[in-house]
């Protein structure tokens, strides 16, 4: 930079035309797979919610100090741990605890992963996003879940702790002698999924609420504004598209493991989810084909309005053709042009004029070049 020249001109000082061929690198090359760790401005404060039970017994708690969930691991009773909010330091230290893989570890900590399904070190590792409708600004909100079954625990790591889906669980597990209770706990693993792809039902059915609100409108004619809403809700089902069929070939993957922590009677259930999550793409697939239809019907009215306005120029262009004729033949100046100088010339002029479009409205009608045939429902 030092060596470019500079010309002043007057008090102004401009950079020579080789100025642009030293510019600087201002940008830094980013990876385009890096995943972006789940970072907060003010995190909240560290909170874990603690469930450790067998058919006889239930202790709730919630924790503030990580080291205070080291002691369930030891029981002979099922733990589900559930950390509200996303913490580097207390996530390492609870993995390392609990033997979770470091790639493990990282996956927790990075947002926008895809839905997936791990098995590492005796440790099986399913993570998915929950889905909530926000009737507010009618939109689709996402919260990523990663769940973490081993041994006699499962540990749950959630983004927000504001909401989940989980209440029906925790409900359960305070009746005594409840299933949720006999069980180990890979039951509550099958649970907590099973709950997750359920949610998604409330969302698809919100999202095809809006679809018939939008053909509703492109019938009542408000083409422009179902249109936009169409491109919006286009939107919304490219996300669940995103959260089904990963989650559907998660699920097929689970049906897969020949895991420990899997038991024969407990894999039987995920059958049952993945019927769901296969009912919940179809769902997606049959809403994302109504809207192309609706998209197709909108297009074809903008069409048919322009062949409309189109045959009506047309229609106008032809029969003032006639008249334009008669009027560029009797304007040319020849010195002799039949009937230029007659008493009736001009009256007979422009009654050819009017006469020959009029004929040729009565023909175009007769064609139905001016009807529009409706079919009533």
């Amino acid at each position: 930079m030092e060596n470019i020249k500079k010309v002043t001109i007057g008090e102004a000082t401009v950079n020579t035309i080789l100025m642009p061929f030293f510019k600087q690198r201002t940008h830094e090359v980013v990876h385009p797979f890096k995943t972006k760790e789940n970072k907060q401005e003010v995190p909240n404060p560290f909170y874990i919610q603690i469930f450790d039970y067998n058919d006889e017994i239930l202790v709730e708690k919630d924790i503030t100090k990580v080291e205070d969930c080291f002691e369930f691991k030891e029981k002979k009773t099922t733990t589900w741990l559930n950390l509200e909010e996303v913490h580097r330091k207390e996530i390492e230290i609870i993995s390392n605890h609990y033997g979770i893989h470091f790639l493990i570890q990282e996956d927790i900590m990075s947002h926008g992963q895809r839905p997936k399904f791990d098995e590492l070190n005796e440790i099986l590792f399913v993570q998915l996003n929950m889905l909530f409708y926000n009737s507010s600004n009618n939109n689709i909100d996402h919260e990523q879940l990663s769940l973490v079954l081993g041994l006699d625990f499962v540990i749950s790591f959630q983004e927000d702790a504001k909401r989940d889906v989980f209440n029906p669980i925790r409900q359960k597990l305070r009746v005594d002698n409840s299933k949720l209770r006999q069980k180990p706990g890979d039951y509550l693993f099958y649970t907590m999924i099973d709950l997750v792809v359920d949610s998604y039902f409330p969302v698809i059915e919100k999202v095809g609420e809006r679809i018939e609100k939008a053909e509703e409108e492109l019938m009542a004619g408000m083409g422009k504004k179902a249109f936009h809403d169409i491109n919006l809700i286009r939107k919304d089902l490219i996300l669940l598209k995103r959260n089904t069929t990963p989650v559907r070939d998660l699920i097929a993957a689970i049906l897969r493991s020949d895991s420990s922590l899997l038991r024969d009677d407990t894999t039987k259930y995920y059958k049952d989810v993945y019927d769901h999550i296969m009912q919940a793409n179809d769902l997606v697939d049959n809403y994302r084909e109504l809207l192309n239809t609706l998209q197709d019907i909108y297009f074809n009215n903008v069409n048919l309005r322009m062949n409309e306005v189109m045959k009506t120029l047309a229609i106008l262009t032809t029969v003032m053709a006639p008249a334009t004729i008669i009027g560029g033949i009797f304007g040319m100046n020849f010195e002799v042009i039949p009937y230029a100088h007659h008493k009736w010339g001009f009256y007979g002029t422009v009654f050819f004029m009017l006469f020959i479009p009029l004929i040729m409205l009565t023909l175009f009608k007769r064609r139905g070049w001016f009807t529009y045939n409706r079919r009533d429902n």
